[in-house]
């Protein structure tokens, strides 16, 4: 497997240190990944920001820390809210945004966009929001594919959020340059298999992007009861790899044994214990590194 840094870990939205996208490069380059996924908004990479002045710098960076970039990662919600109606067109303005990655992807080397599919929205009729997504990801297939760009989607979402309803979208979409970005975090939150879905998701899945995270439990006082009161739903909390409840050694196993040699990126997309310095942001990236080698995965 080809390890990849993420550079959404160094674009401060949960309060760590943040670096510009070429500095990104060159750091991830120093920390020792042959790769990065680099993610498709700013403070890196926006398509209103990426003409050519902007591309070049970032080309070069790559060639000079002798690092590629394998993925750009789209932020995509493909829910059509029902007070918008069909007023604004938010299908087509995500359409093409990702045709813009693609072609910046083309630009630097990278062959893969991953993208999600949408967030349910209460009240409207499921089977519409799942052929809102396919429909709009078989769209956008065609369209990248002209820039020799694949898309991943990534099992994030609330649509096709479980593997066996990943499968089946992947199924109705039907385009030889859509597959997956399958995680573990995910269905290891969910309670799914985390080995048997990963071997059944695996010959399907382009990249897998790795988090680790402890869950810490909830409860509410009540005074009334003098008491405590057990909240359902956990607190998740983002923690160096290999120290957290996900079994990455059953979900790596399950990719290996299924097929998958691909991309395997490390991100830090929440809160991380032990704060957002850049020191900490570095010996967790480090960290996943050595924990892939330890086992074996690269």
């Amino acid at each position: 497997m080809t390890p990849c840094l993420f550079s959404i870990s160094y674009a401060g939205f949960w309060g760590q240190d943040t670096l510009g996208l070429t500095d990104f490069i060159a750091h991830a380059g120093k920390l020792g990944y042959p790769a990065v996924m680099i993610a498709g908004k700013r403070p890196h990479l926006s398509p209103l920001d990426a003409t050519q002045e902007f591309v070049r710098p970032v080309q070069d960076a790559l060639a000079a820390a002798n690092v590629r970039c394998d993925v750009i990662g789209a932020y995509t919600n493909l829910a059509q809210l029902a007070v918008l109606g069909s007023e604004v067109p938010h299908l087509e303005l995500q359409i093409a945004y990702v045709e813009s990655l693609a072609r910046i992807a083309s630009q630097i080397g990278a062959k893969i966009v991953r993208v999600f599919t949408a967030y349910e929205v209460a009240g409207q009729d499921p089977q519409m929001q799942w052929k809102r997504c396919v429909m709009t990801i078989r769209e956008m297939c065609d369209r990248v594919a002209a820039h020799g760009v694949s898309l991943a989607i990534q099992n994030h979402h609330d649509i096709a959020l479980h593997t066996t309803a990943l499968l089946e979208m992947l199924s109705d979409i039907d385009r030889p340059n859509c597959k997956l970005g399958f995680d573990a975090w995910s269905p290891a939150l969910r309670g799914e298999d985390i080995y048997e879905s990963a071997k059944l998701a695996a010959p399907h899945t382009l990249i897998t992007t790795n988090a680790d995270y402890i869950k810490v439990p909830r409860h509410r006082y009540r005074p009334e009861l003098v008491n405590y009161e057990r909240q359902e739903v956990d607190w998740v909390r983002a923690v160096p790899f290999g120290t957290g409840f996900i079994d990455y050694a059953a979900f790596f196993s399950g990719l290996r044994e299924g097929g998958f040699g691909g991309i395997a990126t490390y991100e830090m997309c929440s809160p991380l214990r032990g704060g957002g310095a850049l020191a900490n942001l570095d010996a967790c990236a480090s960290g996943y590194l050595k924990w892939m080698s330890d086992h074996h995965h690269i």
